[in-house]
Formats: structure tokens, sequence, C-alpha cells
């Protein structure tokens, strides 16, 4: 029997350090954003319909994210046009994942958990948050956006508190050893429910 367990917070609250963390625990981890990157790379199975769809998007025949940012920016109704092509083959790639896994437990981190609605193909979903004065400071660290975009980002997100309202298990992530210990505590929490279960 194999327990799903989703991943999400919002971004910059250290949802990727807690994956990597519940796979060092033995978890076997899917990464909606890996493998749409797949997906999109030279050979991935999302570059020749994205390529009917928006010829312009190829580069060097892969789907170059950064035209697809400028085409949403263009035209908004491209969005759902890209998602029509995209989440079913993501789909694909998770259920492969599952298939293929001999882990216990699995963890799936998505971003956009609750807002897509694959919360409901979870049996449980942890939350990851940290304060908002430390998650704008770790976005904006990186130097890959301005605060402008990231208000973006967050606008496309419900709310962290009712991220953590929704979840079962939450994982505050200000200390890397807090977090860890909250992992550990999330997987023992799950072992145990599989052996009454």
């Amino acid at each position: 029997m194999t327990f799903k367990l989703g991943l999400t917070g919002s971004i910059g609250m250290g949802k990727s350090t807690t994956a990597q963390m519940f796979a060092e625990a033995g978890c076997d981890v899917w990464d909606a954003d890996a493998a749409v990157h797949r997906l999109y790379a030279i050979g991935g199975a999302a570059v020749a319909p994205m390529g009917d769809a928006f010829p312009e998007a190829i580069v060097e025949n892969a789907v170059s994210r950064e035209r697809l940012r400028d085409i949403i920016g263009q035209d908004p109704n491209a969005l759902r046009q890209i998602e029509t092509i995209v989440h079913p083959l993501v789909g694909e790639d998770r259920s492969r994942f599952i298939s293929e896994s001999n882990k216990a437990i699995l963890v799936f981190d998505i971003p956009l958990l609750f807002e897509t609605g694959g919360d409901k193909r979870m049996d449980a979903v942890a939350c990851v948050y940290v304060d908002v004065a430390t998650q704008r400071q770790r976005v904006l660290d990186r130097g890959t956006m301005n605060e402008a975009q990231f208000e973006q980002i967050l606008a496309k997100q419900l709310p962290i508190e009712e991220k953590r309202r929704k979840a079962e298990y939450e994982i505050e992530t200000d200390t890397l050893d807090h977090a860890r210990a909250q992992v550990l505590a999330i997987v023992e929490d799950i072992k145990a429910k599989l052996a009454n279960a």
C-alpha cells in the first residue's frame, strides 16, 4: 500500500528544500516543475503539440519558457490553451512515476496543488510556510525576479493561511533543522498510519 502526500506552499517558502528532506527520509518525490521541464526539453512530449499551437515558442527544438511568458503577456487566453496541452502530459508523467515507484510514501511537490484541485488525488497534504518577510527576502535574494513579478506570482496563488488551513500537515521552514524535524515526524506518522491500515 502506498501513501500519496501532496507537498505545497507559496513561492519562497522552502518547498524544494523540504522535498529534498522527504527524499533523504526514504520517500520517492515527484516534482511538477521538473516534469514540465522534461516535457519542454528537446525530445519532450510537449514540444510537437506546443509547436503546432505556438510555433514562436519553439527555440532549438525545445519549448522556450521565456517565449511562453511573452505569449501569455500578449494574450491572456493563451495560458488556457497551454494548460490544455500540458496538463494531460504532466498527468501521464505523474502516473508513470506512481507505477514505477516501489516506496511506501510518495511525495508530490506541486506548487498549485489546491488551486488545480490536485489535493483530491492525495491521501494528505503537507504545507510548507514561513513568515512573509522571510519569504519576500528569499525570493528577491535569488535575483531571478523583481518585486512586481513576485507580487504577480503571489496573486495567482491561494493565500498561505488558506493553504495551511486546508492541509493535514504543516512544516515551518524557519530553520533547516526545524524543517527536517517536522519532515521526519510526518514520515513517522504516515508509517504508523500505513502499519495500522
